[in-house]
């Protein structure tokens, strides 16, 4: 049998949540049943890094594991969607966008092994949220502390832009994975203006407290909200650290570096 273009789940990649035996979803309705049905956020997990419900996301990451970029010629692409990745139990939870072609579509975790992450794991670090300043592949000894990270789109898109429909199909996957860990955030840090538009629906969902008129979207935006329990969260918003804006100076590390220092501070009980 031919190999496929992706990593087949249980065949020992670092970090791997799925098995041979994890249910697949294939169409938008599976997303949403799997979803709510997951028994553990482990279980979760598993199911979002086997799922197939977007043609169009599904040929392109399987695409990009076949032709690689030269750097990465010789390595293995992951080539299967992004589960969300960290302390199962966070304070502090990260979103962002979906996962890069040649970073987590190439390596299997979220922000790892692209310019993004650079950035971002080394203010994670200076800010005490990661155990090592780098995050190069799964396995790499990196660890969230007190941390969890999510995308919106758990698999790579042309262009870096998934459509509204695939953003929709998606959705599930993130609003079982925010009203899992609700309980214990307390701080929720938004990379960029798309992670914070789509928050917003799935917050509500998960029984969040939303003011409105929805807050504008800005580097260091920040919003109080009412979590489930009745505690309060922080919602934080930050330019992404992409390459086009940490290049050109729109973000800089001290930047970051205040974000995620406000996300680590204690909130009022």
């Amino acid at each position: 049998m031919t190999n496929p273009p992706f990593v087949r789940p249980g065949t020992g990649w670092p970090d791997d949540p799925a098995g041979p035996d994890t249910p697949v979803a294939h169409r938008p309705e599976d997303v949403a049943a799997l979803a709510a049905d997951a028994p553990t956020l482990t279980e979760l997990t598993a199911r979002q890094s086997v799922c197939r419900a977007c043609p169009r996301l599904v040929a392109w990451r399987e695409r990009v594991a076949v032709e690689r970029r030269r750097a990465y010629a010789d390595e293995p692409y992951w080539g299967r969607p992004i589960a969300g990745w960290g302390d199962e139990r966070p304070r502090v939870l990260i979103v962002g966008l979906a996962p890069a072609a040649h970073g987590g579509n190439r390596t299997g975790r979220i922000f790892t092994g692209d310019r993004s992450g650079d950035w971002l794991f080394a203010s994670l670090h200076r800010t005490g949220l990661a155990a090592i300043p780098t995050s190069t592949h799964a396995g790499d000894g990196q660890r969230l502390i007190g941390t969890r990270m999510v995308a919106t789109v758990r698999c790579a898109p042309p262009d870096n832009k998934p459509t509204p429909a695939e953003r929709a199909a998606c959705r599930p996957w993130l609003a079982r994975e925010v009203a899992e860990v609700a309980g214990g955030v307390r701080s929720i840090v938004a990379l960029g203006g798309y992670a914070w538009q789509s928050l917003w629906p799935v917050l509500g969902q998960a029984g969040f407290g939303l003011p409105r008129p929805r807050p504008v979207f800005g580097h260091g935006a920040e919003v109080e909200l009412a979590a489930p329990g009745g505690h309060p969260v922080r919602l934080l918003g930050s330019y992404h650290p992409s390459q086009q804006n940490t290049f050109t100076g729109r973000v800089t590390a001290e930047m970051l570096d205040a974000i995620f220092t406000r996300a680590a501070a204690p909130t009022p009980a």
